[in-house]
C-alpha cells in the first residue's frame, strides 16, 4: 500500500482544493492517469497518479483544502515501486504527445482520465448524443449551456468551439431580459455553510483565486498610492482600421478588435514614456525604482475561475499580427481555464477592458509589481464636436491607475495622452 502526498507543483505555494476526484474506491489506476484537479491560487491543475495499482481510500474530501506534503489518496498494490522525485526546476505541469503530466512524472504514453460525472454535468445530459470534442463539451459545461441547443457548423455536423460561443453570447442576451427570483429555503446556487442556520444569506467561502487576488488587491491598494486619470478620444479611424485590418490575408485567421489597436498604442506610448513600465522594489539599502526594457504585457481577464492576470512575454518586440495572435491564444486560453502560472508571472503594464461588459471607464487597482494599470472602455456612437459642427463619432474613455510614488502626473497625463492619440490617427504606430 502507498499512500500519495499531495505534491509541489512547483509555484512556490503551500496549499491546494481538491476540486474533483476523478477516481473511487475500487477503481485500477495506471502511472500518470489523472486522479484529481486541484486548485492553487494560481491554477487548476490535473493531478497524474505516481502509481499503478488499486484505489484503496480517498483520504480528502473533494472541496477541502489541505496543505503540500498532505496524504490524499491511497493506492494498493503499489509497495514495490519507488517513490516519484521531483525534478531540480520543477514546472507546473508539461505536456506532450502522451497527454498533460505533473512535477516529476514522466509520460507514459496518453493519460488515461476516469471521470466521475460532474454535479454540474447532470443539467446538461441531453447533451450526450451531440458530436462535439471533450475540450468543446468542457467549455459548454463552464458555460452552463447544453449542447443540444446549439447549432452545429462543423464540416461533419459537430459543434465547434465558435458554435458554443456564439450559443452563449445569444443565450446572455436573453438571460439579461429576465430578473431571478430570490431564493427560497433551500433553493441556493451556492451552499450554505454548515456552521449557517441562517437561510437569509450564502456563504462563499474565500480560497483559490479568491483568496490570492483578494490579498493581492488589498496589498497593493494599501502599498502604492494610486491616481487615477481618465479621457474621452474619438476611436473612428480606429474602427475603420480595425475593418481594413479583417480584410488582410494576413489577418485572415486571427481576430481582429479594437483591443489589438489600445494594446499596440500602449505599447507605443511605454516606449515614449518608459516609467510607466517600471516596479518600486524595496532593498537593504533603500527603495529603488526598475526601469524595465521590455514589456510583458498583462490582460486582465474575467474567467469562471475569477480574475486572471496572464502576460504576454516581450510585447514590445511582436508585430501586428503576432500580438494579434499572441491576444487570441491568451484569451483562448483563460477561456478554456488552462491558463498557467507561468502566464500569469513577469509582468510589467496591464489591460483591463472593462468595455466588454459595458463600462466606459474607471479606476483600477494596479497589479502587484507594477507601475500601471490602463482600462479600455466601451466604444459607442456619441455626438462629438468637431471645428463647432456636431458629428456622430465612435468615442472611447481611456483611463488607468498609477503608483505616484514612481511616475508623476506629467508624465502619467502624456501616457494617456499618447493612447488617445493613437486610438485618434492609428497611422502614429507606422513612425
Amino acid at each position: 500500500m502507498q499512500t500519495y502526498n499531495l505534491p509541489d507543483v512547483g509555484e512556490g505555494l503551500t496549499e491546494a482544493e481538491i476540486v474533483q476526484w476523478h477516481v473511487k474506491p475500487g477503481d485500477t489506476v495506471a502511472v500518470n492517469d489523472v486522479v484529481a484537479e486541484i486548485e492553487t491560487a494560481k491554477s487548476l491543475v490535473e493531478l497524474p497518479s505516481p502509481y499503478a495499482g488499486t484505489v484503496a481510500e480517498l483520504l480528502v474530501a473533494e472541496g477541502d483544502t489541505v496543505d503540500v506534503g498532505t496524504p490524499i489518496l491511497a493506492v494498493a498494490g503499489a509497495d514495490d515501486q519507488p517513490a516519484p522525485t521531483a525534478p531540480s526546476d520543477p514546472a507546473p505541469a508539461a505536456a506532450d504527445a502522451g497527454g498533460s503530466v505533473l512535477v516529476g512524472y514522466g509520460t507514459g504514453g496518453e493519460v488515461k482520465t476516469r471521470r466521475r460525472k460532474p454535479r454540474h454535468e447532470v443539467a446538461v445530459a441531453s447533451s450526450v448524443g451531440v458530436v462535439a470534442k471533450p475540450p468543446i463539451r468542457k467549455l459548454a459545461r463552464d458555460l452552463g449551456i447544453d449542447l443540444a441547443d446549439v447549432t452545429a457548423s462543423g464540416p461533419a455536423g459537430e459543434v465547434t468551439r465558435d458554435d458554443v460561443l456564439r450559443h452563449a453570447e445569444q443565450a446572455k442576451v436573453f438571460r439579461n431580459l429576465e430578473t431571478p427570483q430570490w431564493p427560497t429555503e433551500r433553493e441556493r446556487r451556492i451552499p450554505v455553510a454548515p456552521a449557517s442556520t441562517d437561510d437569509r444569506y450564502e456563504t462563499i467561502p474565500v480560497k483559490g483565486v479568491r483568496k490570492a487576488t483578494a490579498n493581492a488587491m488589498v496589498g497593493s491598494a494599501y502599498t502604492a498610492p494610486h491616481v487615477s486619470v481618465w479621457t474621452d478620444v474619438d476611436a473612428s479611424r480606429t474602427m475603420e482600421f480595425v475593418k481594413r485590418l479583417k480584410q488582410q490575408p494576413q489577418f485572415a485567421d486571427v481576430r481582429v478588435s479594437p483591443l489589438l489597436v489600445f494594446a499596440k498604442a500602449l505599447l507605443w506610448a511605454v516606449q515614449r514614456t518608459p516609467e510607466i513600465n517600471s516596479a518600486w522594489v524595496d532593498t537593504e539599502q533603500g527603495a529603488e525604482i526598475h526601469v524595465r526594457n521590455y514589456v510583458n504585457l498583462g490582460i486582465a481577464a474575467a474567467t469562471p475561475r475569477g480574475l486572471l492576470v496572464p502576460n504576454i512575454k516581450d510585447a514590445h518586440a511582436l508585430s501586428m499580427r503576432e500580438l494579434a495572435v499572441a491576444l487570441q491564444n491568451l484569451t483562448q486560453t483563460a477561456r478554456d481555464g488552462k491558463t498557467t502560472p507561468e502566464d500569469q508571472q513577469g509582468g510589467t503594464i496591464t489591460i483591463t477592458n472593462i468595455g466588454v461588459f459595458g463600462m466606459d471607464a474607471g479606476t483600477p487597482i494596479i497589479n502587484p509589481g507594477e507601475a500601471g494599470i490602463v482600462a479600455m472602455g466601451a466604444i459607442r456612437q456619441k455626438p462629438w464636436v468637431v471645428d463647432g459642427e456636431v458629428r456622430p463619432a465612435w468615442v472611447t474613455t481611456v483611463s488607468g491607475s498609477f503608483d505616484h510614488r514612481i511616475v508623476d502626473g506629467d508624465k502619467i497625463s502624456r501616457f494617456i495622452a499618447d493612447i488617445a492619440a493613437v486610438l485618434e490617427e492609428p497611422a502614429l504606430l507606422l513612425d
